[in-house]
């Protein structure tokens, strides 16, 4: 576990993992360690690991299930050899149903040796505000604790379960003056990321605080360079916004199916690689494409099942609550996922595609 002194907010790609679930809603434990080295591809696929995020399916899982995912989790990283697969952490979302059982989670999140903690204040319903939550209910659960660890706040709407759905600029100017408070993951357009970004610059020395992307295709528009008249306009307008400072990096679920993938396509939005940024915007789009039917969305079911047929899971159940694929979409999902996983093979080169081998102990 790194401590608040040693550590340093990482940039680039967190995958917030799914959850490894039995038809019966259990952990599929060995399921779970194959995903952690999957996501990690030996150095080439997360520098994050976020286990019990929204994807991990946090809100519909039991307590049983939601912890012994997190052990495991942390378990696995641990044994990852530094040496060659380089800084990778891992991050244990903490929010839960109630206070209490948040912050039972921060104690396992601390005693796993996490590297991080990650929480969305406006997700648990019986909470203290979310100034009181931070500056006294969590820093005080801290302070009576041997170690403190970094907390990263998450911002989504759609897991808000109070009258206000986005954190309050404000709210995150002053939260960023907390020595525990590191960043925030945020799905959002670009003027608020950068309300966010101008909010943390004014306590900056006090620790840096960084700023992660949650809608992930939207790093590979708004890192986009333009060009013309109307793209450099467009271009000047963004980066006013975003008062010239760049994400620290983008939180992908689509990345649990193509960890190297997206890995890439950080890179290359990093380095303003258009035509590049352009190939794998329309890749990750037509991924977008095949869980979307005419009942919905099946974003998660479709992860759960793409990764089953890697052979990295040997089940594609999601939890009670999460829609789940039936049989033609099932059917429609499985050639649609073989069709792009030939083409990532045919554009990208080969370092830059996933390789399920990786599931399997090296």
């Amino acid at each position: 576990m790194r401590t608040l002194e040693t550590s340093i907010p990482p940039r680039g790609l967190s995958i917030p993992a799914v959850t490894a679930l039995d038809p019966d809603g259990g952990l599929i434990e060995a399921d779970q360690r194959r995903l952690v080295r999957f996501l990690v591809q030996d150095g080439r696929g997360a520098d994050v690991v976020f286990v019990m995020g929204t994807t991990g399916e946090w809100n519909r899982v039991s307590a049983p299930v939601r912890q012994r995912a997190i052990q495991v989790t942390a378990e696995e990283m641990a044994k990852l050899d530094p040496q060659r697969v380089g800084r990778v952490e891992a991050w244990v979302g903490i929010t839960a149903g109630n206070l209490h059982d948040t912050l039972e989670t921060l104690e396992l999140a601390l005693d796993v040796g996490a590297d991080a903690a990650v929480i969305a204040p406006l997700a648990i319903p019986d909470a203290p505000p979310p100034m009181e939550l931070m500056r006294r209910t969590m820093a005080d659960f801290l302070d009576a604790r041997d170690a403190r660890i970094p907390v990263y706040l998450y911002d989504n709407p759609d897991i808000a379960r109070v009258s206000e759905t986005h954190l309050r600029t404000a709210w995150v100017k002053e939260l960023s003056r907390l020595d525990f408070v590191r960043g925030i993951k945020v799905s959002t357009n670009t003027r608020r990321l950068g309300h966010y970004t101008k909010a943390a610059r004014h306590f900056r020395d006090l620790g840096a605080f960084h700023i992660y992307v949650g809608n992930a295709l939207y790093i590979l528009e708004m890192m986009q360079p333009r060009s013309g008249v109307w793209g450099k306009l467009v271009e000047r307008w963004n980066r006013f916004l975003l008062h010239d400072m760049l994400p620290a990096g983008v939180v992908a679920g689509p990345a649990n199916l193509f960890p190297r993938e997206w890995q890439r396509a950080w890179q290359v939005s990093c380095a303003g690689d258009a035509e590049r940024m352009r190939e794998l915007h329309a890749f990750f789009n037509e991924f977008r494409s095949s869980y979307i039917f005419p009942t919905g969305k099946r974003s998660l079911a479709a992860l759960k099942r793409g990764l089953m047929n890697l052979g990295v899971l040997s089940s594609d159940a999601v939890a009670g609550g999460t829609p789940a694929l039936d049989a033609s979409q099932a059917d429609a999902f499985d050639a649609a996922h073989e069709a792009l996983v030939s083409r990532a093979q045919a554009f990208l080169p080969q370092r830059w595609v996933s390789d399920p081998g990786y599931a399997d102990p090296q």
